[in-house]
């Protein structure tokens, strides 16, 4: 249940900030469903993949090389899901950088994990 109630405020979050992000579009509301739901796969089974294989580059930077794995999610998402496009690099890392504190805000106002 709280994995649902976790997808929804992302799909919620992901069209605020298409409507506020001038290089962000998504279709709809059940497109952001599918992008929430997809960004969750990606994390899920690729993310830790790249992770391991950039684990030299991601400690060289001191961590700072996961925002350019996060917009690569971005993008990925953006390359299976019709219906949601976004502009270019930057602009997915921005997306990326304002969804995941949002998010953090957001689950943390509506309680524990």
């Amino acid at each position: 249940m709280k994995l649902l109630i976790r997808m929804l405020i992302t799909a919620v979050l992901v069209v605020i900030l298409s409507h506020v992000m001038k290089g962000v579009h998504v279709a709809g509301f059940t497109t952001a469903l599918i992008v929430a739901f997809v960004l969750s796969l990606l994390n899920a089974f690729i993310k830790p993949l790249i992770l391991i294989f950039t684990l030299p580059i991601t400690i060289v930077t001191l961590g700072l090389f996961l925002l350019v794995i996060n917009a690569v999610m971005i993008l990925l998402c953006s390359a299976i899901v019709g219906g949601f496009v976004v502009d270019g690099f930057l602009v997915a890392l921005l997306f990326s950088i304002i969804l995941s504190l949002s998010q953090s805000i957001t689950f943390a106002i509506l309680g524990k994990n």
